[in-house]
């Protein structure tokens, strides 16, 4: 019908334009993020960019969720505000025709969620991983960079670089210096390269320099000059951390932890939201001409946080064995879906979801004039 082609064009059009807006807004926040992290020193520069796309791949599924109950939530309250869904429903159109071309419309973009929810999130989450523990297990000099002072996280020592290769092989100028049992060793030298022993271990030879030992606040500084003087090169130990996002969902089922049960139910739960809102936005487009759209918005915006801030409660709550796994996993979702029946009940009646009767009755009390003895 004409009705469901024009729908559908809208739905399509205003889903793009509300794809683009919350994209544009997760990646100014990841940006910002992990260009902070960057700074602190926690990950690689270079791996700024990947880190982001990855990150970004990860929430694909939450924005595609946003963008479409929003989408579907603009178009109606649009059509209600501009009297279209008047005609509509004047011309026999019932509000619950609109599931059908809503429902296709919704339909490949439900898919991409629990495809971005089942593999993207669980892959990007461990490429992540792999890129930040092979930052971590870069040796000392692997950390440096030319014309900074930086401390090593694994050793008591601060290294400071002028000049620096690009292979990283040959140094000039350095300066090191470590604490030990409150005495204080300084070691400067012009010229450096690095060496690898046959049993794996890696020095940085330094040449031609001095080296000064000795405890603050004593006059007994020892002075010694060298031609040739090693710094063996420490690795930092990684330290893994036990993680679900980034575990595949088959092996989820292999190994049905409370922890991994938890991590299934909330990703099985973003395709349901989506469905659940996708009904939900039909009804609850329903307004006023006269009123404002922000109404609507604002609206939208609190259910769903509160949806999906219920949905990592019940998360939770599995992995603390508070409830089971299989009421976690349809429960929420199927007091949610009865909510929406109950919604599209009274809309189809066209009746209020808060009836004024009560506070009709309130008013008219207090404005009753008192009764005198």
């Amino acid at each position: 019908m004409i009705f469901e082609r024009s729908l559908q064009r809208e739905l399509a059009y205003t889903a793009g334009a509300v794809f683009m807006v919350l994209l544009t807004l997760v990646l100014t926040t990841m940006m910002i993020r992990i260009v902070g992290f960057a700074a602190s020193g926690e990950i690689d520069p270079r791996d700024v960019l990947v880190l982001i796309g990855l990150t970004v791949i990860g929430y694909l599924a939450i924005m595609l969720v946003a963008t479409l109950f929003v989408s579907i939530l603009f178009v109606l309250t649009r059509w209600y505000k501009d009297s279209e869904m008047v005609v509509w429903l004047a011309s026999g159109v019932s509000l619950t025709r609109f599931i059908k071309p809503i429902g296709l419309f919704a339909t490949p973009i439900i898919i991409l969620i629990a495809f971005f929810v089942f593999v993207g999130w669980p892959w990007s989450n461990q490429q992540s991983k792999l890129i930040r523990a092979r930052f971590q297990q870069r040796d000392e000099v692997s950390l440096l960079a030319p014309g900074q002072f930086r401390e090593s996280a694994v050793s008591h020592r601060v290294f400071f670089i002028e000049k620096m290769s690009p292979d990283q092989s040959h140094v000039e100028n350095v300066f090191v210096t470590s604490t030990e049992n409150g005495k204080v060793n300084v070691v400067v030298s012009k010229n450096g390269h690095t060496e690898t022993q046959k049993n794996g271990d890696r020095f940085v030879v330094l040449e031609n320099g001095r080296r000064y030992d000795g405890e603050p606040g004593h006059p007994d500084f020892r002075i010694m000059e060298f031609e040739r003087y090693g710094v063996k090169i420490q690795s930092q130990p990684v330290v893994s951390t036990p993680s679900t996002t980034g575990t595949p969902t088959l092996d989820l089922f292999r190994d049905p932890t409370r922890q991994n049960l938890a991590e299934f139910a909330w990703r099985a739960g973003l395709p349901l939201i989506g469905l659940n809102l996708m009904l939900l936005a039909i009804p609850l487009a329903h307004q006023n001409p006269r009123r404002s759209r922000t109404i609507n918005l604002v609206m939208a915006v609190l259910i769903y946080l509160t949806y999906s801030n219920l949905l990592n409660v019940v998360q939770s709550w599995i992995e603390q064995g508070k409830v089971s796994f299989g009421v976690g996993l349809v429960g929420l979702h199927i007091v949610v879906a009865a909510i929406v029946v109950f919604i599209f009940w009274l809309r189809v009646r066209n009746r209020p979801l808060f009836t004024r009767a009560m506070f009709s009755r309130h008013s008219g009390d207090a404005n009753r004039p008192a009764q005198g003895a």
